[in-house]
């Protein structure tokens, strides 16, 4: 039960029995209408801003509205106190009862706890990673996939029915390029002196290996043929070989995606024809010359008529070129095409999620995704911002494989996937992350991986004592719902579970803001809360939640610690981490 949304109901309900009575307008809309936590806990538990939003559409000021519904309120056996803030904000503190009722919510849900329906099972496509199929992914790709990953979980959790999708970037000059520098390398693998790996092609060792089994595959079949027979076949066993090495470092943290579109065969299907004659048909598409760059001399400026896509129509800056100088498509027609066809498979809810090198590509995707869908999808492009490799502060070497930055895989095999998903969750996906391999691996407060597994890892053990201290009592999740939680009293105590009671509502609000990060902070938040208790333990035995003699409130705190146990795992589980059982 997400308790803010059963209020905002019940709030709303309070407002037609006031219309009712005719103390308000009929018909107003209470769309705006929300409730939330106060911005400080000690104004209360609960803050709506019915009066303020409401009060301009009913024609009397914010306060008399707010005392009306005050009014209401104060007569709930659920609601101990409300006052009037400000203005016009509603604030309300519930009765304990309500809170700890939320204990037997989670013990009956699992870590299915905290989903929800408000996504009405409206698919939803999130593409993300894409990285060009060049070469190995590096620790940057790590932040989209584990972003995007768990933004369609998240996605998921509030009900949405979500495909992941990786677009295949196989077309244009980056894989000819591949398949030049394929090329060297398989002549190399057949014995002959390549010497240093001329400027534009690429430079990495792992294409050591792509030569070396094209040659056990083909033998010396290429080594006369003519470029126009050797080209595709490097190009197209490169891009084969080398996306198998991005399925096995996704693989490697837990990332599947449902869906992979190759960009090759979408230009080959004739799906960007089709786009640009849809987009000319509506009038969108010209010949024109655009106004030279910002920041070009005259003399640098060359104006030549081209084809293009009336973006400004769509909140683009200026309009943009389909077509190259020699009639060949741009990328970015070729993205229309893509995102064209998205929609056409049935998903007016787009997501992408893109490295921060492709800030100035956002208005024009998504002004062209408006334009070839008619105004009916809508396209949200997260930006993530640089991943800084540190090891005691110091810059982590690149990896001599790469040859030109650090593998994904390589970070993954120092920390392990779990630590590598949650730190990559530890910030807004458009700020930088610092990511240190000693500060993530260290077992302290500061390094939010080990404080949340270990708040985990704490709870089982809890669990494990009980069961030894208490042989042949039902200390499951279904067992421990029976407990007396009204002698869950200490402040402490009610400070965890308003917390754990506020995880459905981060799961919808984080959902609709496509904000994943929200998940590790409330779980960061969620942990000190159980280690503050802890220690209060520590400190006053009658709040440690074994008791010897007191069976009934012993199996009540059991209830609280099962139930955190079991939000902490739910939330883990939609950033895709495995809850430890114990630290080792």
């Amino acid at each position: 039960m997400n308790i803010f949304k059963a209020f905002e109901n019940d709030i709303r309900a309070i407002l037609e029995e006031l219309a009712a009575e005719g103390a308000l307008p009929a018909g107003l809309d209470t769309a705006r209408v929300t409730v939330e936590p106060p911005r400080e806990a000690a104004h209360g538990d609960l803050s709506t801003n019915a009066a303020m939003v409401l009060a301009k559409p009913a024609g009397q000021p914010p306060r008399k509205l707010a005392e009306a519904l005050a009014a209401k309120l104060k007569a709930r056996a659920d609601v101990t106190s409300v006052e009037i803030a400000g203005p016009g904000f509603v604030n309300l503190r519930l009765s304990p009862a309500v809170w700890r009722d939320r204990l037997k919510d989670i013990l009956a849900a699992g870590t299915a706890y905290g989903q929800s329906d408000i996504g009405k099972d409206a698919p939803v496509n999130v593409e993300y990673v894409s990285a060009n199929p060049t070469g190995p992914l590096h620790a940057a790709h790590g932040r989209g996939a584990v972003f995007g990953d768990a933004l369609a979980a998240l996605l998921e959790k509030a009900g949405h029915r979500v495909t992941r999708e990786y677009y295949i970037n196989d077309a244009g000059a980056q894989v000819e390029v591949l398949a030049r520098s394929t090329y060297l390398r398989y002549r190399e693998a057949l014995g002959e002196a390549i010497g240093e790996i001329p400027a534009g092609l690429y430079p990495g060792e792992y294409l050591k290996d792509v030569g070396q089994e094209l040659a056990q595959r083909d033998g010396n079949k290429w080594l006369q043929a003519p470029e126009n027979e050797w080209l595709p076949a490097c190009r197209d066993f490169a891009i084969a070989r080398i996306m198998e090495w991005i399925k096995d470092d996704l693989g490697a943290l837990n990332i599947r995606m449902d869906v992979y579109t190759s960009e090759r065969a979408l230009v080959q299907s004739g799906a960007v024809d089709k786009a640009l004659k849809a987009l000319e048909d509506r009038g969108l598409i010209y010949v024109g010359v655009l106004e030279p760059p910002k920041g070009k001399k005259p003399d640098d400026w060359e104006p030549r008529p081209q084809t293009l896509f009336k973006s400004t129509d769509f909140g683009d800056d200026v309009d943009r070129p389909l077509k190259k100088s020699d009639g060949s498509f741009t990328y970015f027609s070729n993205d229309i095409a893509y995102h064209h066809d998205k929609y056409v498979r049935g998903f007016a809810n787009l997501i992408d999620v893109w490295g921060a090198d492709h800030g100035g590509y956002v208005k024009r995707m998504q002004a062209a995704t408006s334009a070839i869908t008619g105004g009916e999808a809508a396209l949200d492009v997260k930006l993530c911002q640089l991943v800084h490799l540190m090891q005691n502060g110091q810059p982590v070497k690149m990896s001599k494989r790469a040859g030109t930055f650090v593998t994904l895989r390589d970070v993954i095999e120092t920390v392990g996937k779990d630590v590598v998903r949650f730190i990559m969750l530890t910030r807004r996906n458009d700020q930088t992350l610092e990511f240190d391999y000693a500060k993530v691996t260290e077992q302290s407060k500061d390094n939010p991986v080990f404080y949340v597994q270990y708040a985990h890892a704490r709870c089982r053990s809890v669990l494990r004592h009980a069961a030894e201290a208490l042989p042949g009592k039902d200390l499951t999740a279904n067992g421990l719902t029976a407990a007396n939680l009204s002698r869950l009293d200490d402040e402490a105590e009610l400070a965890l579970v308003k917390r754990m009671a506020t995880w459905p509502r981060l799961v919808e609000s984080a959902a609709e803001a496509h904000e994943p990060h929200r998940v590790a902070f409330y779980l960061y938040d969620l942990a000190s809360d159980f280690h503050a208790l802890w220690n209060k333990g520590r400190d006053d035995a009658s709040l440690r939640f074994l008791i010897e003699g007191d069976e009934e409130l012993t199996l009540a705190r059991l209830a609280m610690v099962q139930a955190t146990a079991t939000v902490i795992a739910s939330g883990l589980q939609v950033m895709g981490v495995e809850p430890v059982e114990e630290m080792r």
